[in-house]
């Protein structure tokens, strides 16, 4: 029998936020229909919920749908409602016995009735769970989440004086959730794409080539081990640099 592998020496991010980028090439480069891709990526999804229990991490926040992703073909579009319909279906009981809580990011207005139901209700089904918080973000834009927290804070007559960076955070979708200490976006991509642009000001970014459907467990470790190297200073120095450059 192999050993099991070693922890990960090193902090371990409490809440981590993936873009998960590359499904409709992977299916491309394999002669396959981008919803192909899709589907692959769907279940990939499984195994890197279950490392994020393995590891430690307490927040899980995917990209699933972006508010600009209605712009992709019709077929595509109906495709990815019925994925998540799919994956509502099929995995709700599952990671409900394993104490994951499922929440929404972004709004459900654009969503069929019958599926904005199935998200309300495994919502309600997991609320009672702490083990894994996953925030799936479907029909969410950063640009969007932001104006909608302004026109909250408006409608509440919040005088100008008593708005603050924490005022702000309390009225997104994230509300009463810690920003992202990590950001992963696989395929290689160097852009935000309009994602968590609030939450992210001083995440760490690790970006791979790897595709989603391809980005496993070995992968997901090394993002954590990379990240448990990094020296997270807010602006600021450490301390080390500071006593260096005042000695």
């Amino acid at each position: 029998m192999s050993a099991s592998p070693a922890p990960i020496s090193g902090n371990i991010p409490a809440h981590v936020a993936i873009i998960m980028d590359g499904n409709g090439r992977w299916a491309l480069k394999r002669g396959l229909p981008r919803l192909a891709g899709h589907k692959a990526g769907t279940e990939n999804l499984r195994q890197i919920i279950k490392a994020c229990v393995e590891f430690g991490v307490k927040y899980l926040t995917i990209y699933a749908f972006s508010t600009e992703n209605w712009g992709r073909p019709q077929e595509e579009v109906l495709g990815l409602m019925r994925i998540l319909e799919d994956v509502i279906d099929r995995e709700l009981a599952e990671l409900d016995s394993q104490g994951v809580q499922l929440r929404h990011l972004g709004q459900l207005n654009r969503l069929p009735a019958f599926l904005q139901e199935k998200v309300l209700h495994a919502i309600e089904a997991t609320r009672h769970n702490s083990r894994l918080i996953i925030n799936i973000a479907f029909n969410y834009g950063g640009r969007d989440e932001i104006v909608h927290a302004i026109q909250q804070i408006i409608r509440e007559g919040i005088p100008a004086s008593e708005v603050t960076p924490e005022l702000v955070s309390q009225y997104l979708y994230t509300a009463g959730t810690p920003d992202p200490d990590l950001i992963i976006r696989t395929s290689g991509e160097l852009r935000i794409s309009n994602f968590l642009i609030w939450q992210t000001a001083y995440s760490e970014w690790y970006v791979t080539p790897t595709y989603w459907p391809d980005f496993d467990k070995t992968e997901f470790r090394k993002a954590l081990e990379e990240f448990a190297q990094r020296d997270r200073r807010y602006g600021k120095v450490n301390s080390t640099e500071y006593e260096e450059n005042h000695a």
